[in-house]
């Protein structure tokens, strides 16, 4: 178990844990791709009850195409989000991988609606491929 620090870009809203995440995967589809401004997304799942809260967050509410609510957490003054929870699994917080700005990160073992993947885009042969 490593301690890490999300974070927004000011430093304002942060997320710290000392466990290592239950799992990491990559997003292709439409919405990941608009709220991280790539062309997917990496996020990591962590238990609620081994996370550090710390910061003021304002919410946005997504509804994803399968009509499950996502509470997405972003920093008020820099727009950065930190964190996720997904409603039905409140137990477990999703934290975007960049926040950690940690290129030791563990690497992802799935990659999601893979059908949205841009052409050009290759994901690692060894993961879990779900289209």
């Amino acid at each position: 178990m490593t301690k890490r620090i999300a974070s927004c870009s000011c430093g304002q809203l942060s997320v710290t844990t000392s466990e290592d995440p239950i799992r990491v995967s990559i997003c292709h589809c439409l919405d990941c791709q608009r709220r991280s401004g790539s062309v997917f997304a990496v996020q990591a799942r962590f238990r609620r009850d081994g996370l550090e809260l710390s910061g003021t967050s304002t919410r946005y509410v997504r509804i994803s195409d399968e009509g499950n609510r996502a509470h997405f957490e972003f920093c008020p003054h820099c727009g950065t989000t930190v964190y996720y929870v997904t409603e039905g699994n409140e137990d477990l917080v999703a934290i975007p991988v960049g926040a950690f700005a940690d290129p030791r990160f563990p690497a992802p073992v799935a990659s999601n609606y893979e059908e949205r993947m841009h052409g050009w885009v290759s994901m690692p042969a060894d993961i879990e491929h779900h289209y």
